[in-house]
């Protein structure tokens, strides 16, 4: 075991007399705070149990321990592991002395590096100039690939070769396990899928060919890695970019600087805004005296724990998008200001380090605060006042739809309903078809997968599923489309007449329950408005296909019902306190029994079958809002007789039998158990030709 290792374990044993004895453990294990890249953390949970520092270090050490190497290789690369992330550690007064004394602590390679010459072997040799410049470089090659650094960084590893303390072969010798100690301690997955890039640019150094630059766009394109691995169309946007600025101009001072945690912070903004944030960076004042950019104040205030992962902040991107969209090109270059009580994009500068500029956005006091309640809102039916909070506070869309945080786990959810939904292949007719409400794309990619001459487009109100399904897309091949728009003036984004089939598959209760029309949400005027629009867009002949929540008929019969679970019946009277589509009454029997109107009692199973997870959202949606009969009565009273019912269908959507059956014994009043009724309808309606 590697003598760091050992002092390691010893250090986590309880034996604290170590950090005596190691004055680069002493330094990491003082932190008192820290200072982590949080792409490398799953939680910011972890960030408050240990010390993400050293555990970063002791698995660098890990590595380097199980290869193979010549014992001088290891005997280097150990002392360059224990000291690289020294610059991270220290007390609060140890830091602030160091800075003061010009310890750039903040580009971290090279703080490590100052300090490991204070505090590390104090002999003068060509050994430790080697270890002093392998400490200084250390992460660059990475950096490079990603579009952080220029490539001529790298030149002190060169200068080892050109001044003779290293041969090519021996600095080859030495690069390769330290890339892959320091890599492969972020994710082995990583270091085996840029290894071959790694040792390509392992050569150009060691034979002296740093003066690869990259161009503007080529920079931007690394920097942009994980985005468009995740499905940004790079080259479509920017392309449609560029048809009002000239990105390698506005961005030619890029070449100047040295980069840092762009991708953890920026990767979930569009290019667009990607673009536009380095545009004011670059427009700031005194930019031409730094030579490092950070990114890591905003990489810091971006992330917080859901459901005990790390998540993207998505209140304060959605804020930050529209502060950005308020700056036009021209506005970003003659340095105007947008005046914005609650969001402000600042550039910090640090006196004791002159060449180092910080970026960020500083949301006021009362919107930090309402960004809390909306976090801690996400466990409680309150989240949708404190998110319309939100929305007026920075006059942002009304966006109904918009799940935030739990939008991939909801898409998936919806996409497992392929089953139910590929029934309606059977109706579309012509080739131009409307899907309203895609969510996770299952329905559009039926259409592709089974009706190949078809053109579907999926509208969608909700910024986040647009964006998801705009990588899914790009990520599977897909040829369908997509576009943010208003379900209720369909005629704004398609022309009359135009469309063959429009389908709205479960989402007519969802409008029903968010949008508030004429004054209030679960008003039939919603569904009238959303069926009028989808006419409207009808070319002759075409339809319109339904699929979604049924409620039953005779309306006035009862159901009893029998909780299995103890906390069935406060489920209820939870849900039908938090429940606004309608008053829901329901009669106690006896301790675990209760009994209720048929349509009352379909309402709250639904959500109940969800379970607690789904609560938030489920309890405020309606599912049934006609009978069978209703639905015929409403279809020709908003179309007119001219529109015909060519299918009607209702069935009890798989699922909910298997599910309850294990929580819930139903009955009739008479207390003979009963299968549930039906729970969704198809309908299929025609316009004439």
């Amino acid at each position: 075991m590697l003598k760091s290792l050992a002092a390691i374990t010893s250090y986590r044993q309880g034996d604290l007399s170590i950090v005596k004895q190691e004055p680069w453990l002493q330094i990491i294990t003082s932190a008192e705070e820290v200072i982590v890249n949080i792409e490398r953390i799953d939680s910011i949970k972890e960030l408050t149990i240990g010390n993400p520092v050293l555990d970063y270090v002791e698995k660098t050490l890990r590595i380097l321990d199980d290869l193979v190497l010549s014992f001088w290789v290891k005997e280097i690369l150990e002392e360059v592991l224990i000291w690289s992330e020294v610059a991270k550690g220290g007390t609060v007064k140890e830091r602030i002395a160091w800075q003061k004394e010009g310890v750039n602590l903040f580009v971290h390679n090279i703080g490590s590096a100052e300090l490991f010459s204070r505090y590390g072997n104090a002999e003068v040799s060509d050994r430790m100039n080697v270890i002093h410049s392998l400490i200084a470089t250390h992460g660059l090659i990475g950096q490079y690939l990603r579009g952080e650094v220029m490539f001529a960084e790298n030149s002190p590893l060169t200068e080892l070769v050109t001044q003779g303390m290293l041969s090519p072969q021996e600095l080859t010798d030495v690069l390769i396990p330290l890339n892959e100690c320091v890599i492969g301690a972020v994710s082995p997955e990583l270091w085996l899928s840029i290894q071959p890039e790694i040792e390509h640019s392992i050569q150009q150094i060691v034979f002296g060919d740093i003066s690869d630059t990259l161009a503007v766009k080529d920079r931007i394109r690394k920097l942009r890695t994980a985005t468009i691995q995740r499905g940004e169309s790079f080259e479509i946007e920017l392309k449609k970019i560029e048809q009002t600025i000239q990105v390698d101009i506005e961005l030619a001072l890029l070449e100047h600087y040295t980069l840092w945690f762009v991708e953890a912070a920026l990767q979930d903004f569009t290019l667009e805004e990607f673009i536009k944030v380095f545009m004011l960076v670059l427009h700031s004042e005194n930019i031409q005296n730094i030579r490092h950019i950070s990114f890591e104040p905003l990489m810091n205030t971006m992330y917080y724990d859901y459901k005990g992962a790390k998540k993207m902040n998505v209140y304060k991107k959605r804020i930050i998008e529209k502060y950005l969209q308020e700056f036009s090109w021209q506005l970003i270059r003659s340095g105007v200001t947008i005046n914005n009580q609650h969001l402000k994009h600042t550039t910090l500068y640090k006196r004791d380090l002159p060449d180092t500029l910080f970026f960020t956005f500083e949301f006021s006091a009362a919107a930090e605060k309402l960004i809390e309640f909306c976090i801690e809102a996400e466990k409680s039916p309150l989240y949708e006042k404190a998110v319309l909070l939100l929305f007026d506070l920075f006059d942002l869309r009304r966006d109904a739809y918009d799940r935030f945080n739990n939008e991939e786990e909801y898409l998936s959810d919806m996409n497992q309903t392929a089953d139910y939904k590929k029934v309606m292949l059977q109706h579309i007719v012509g080739r131009k078809i409307l899907d309203i409400g895609p969510g996770g794309g299952i329905m559009l990619d039926l259409i592709e997968q089974e009706l190949p001459n078809v053109k579907p487009i999926g509208i969608d109100i909700s910024s986040n599923v647009i964006e998801a399904l705009e990588r899914k897309k790009q990520l599977e091949g897909h040829t369908w489309e997509v576009m943010k728009g208003d379900a209720l003036a369909l005629q704004e984004y398609v022309e009359k007449g135009t469309i063959d089939t429009v389908i709205f598959s479960s989402i007519l209760h969802e409008l029903y329950s968010y949008i508030p029309y004429n004054g209030h949400k679960f008003n039939h005027d919603t569904i009238a408005a959303a069926l009028t629009s989808a006419y409207a867009v009808l070319s002759p002949g075409g339809r319109i296909i339904i699929r979604d929540g049924i409620m039953t008929e005779p309306m006035d019969q009862r159901r009893r019902i029998v909780f299995y679970e103890p906390d069935g019946v406060d489920w209820l009277r939870r849900y039908a306190k938090d429940f606004a589509g309608r008053e829901i009454e329901f009669e106690v029997l006896s301790g675990n029994e209760v009994i209720m109107l048929v349509n009352d009692a379909m309402e709250f199973l639904y959500t109940y079958t969800w379970g607690e997870e789904a609560y938030v959202h489920e309890v405020q949606e309606q599912f049934g809002y006609f009978t069978p009969s209703q639905f015929h009565a409403f279809i020709i009273e908003t179309l007119g007789e001219e529109a015909s019912i060519l299918v009607s269908q209702h069935i009890l959507q798989a699922g909910y039998t298997e599910e309850l059956s294990q929580r819930i014994k139903i009955m009739d009043e008479q207390g003979n158990e009963i299968d549930l009724p039906d729970s969704t309808c198809l309908l299929v309606i025609a316009k004439p030709e």
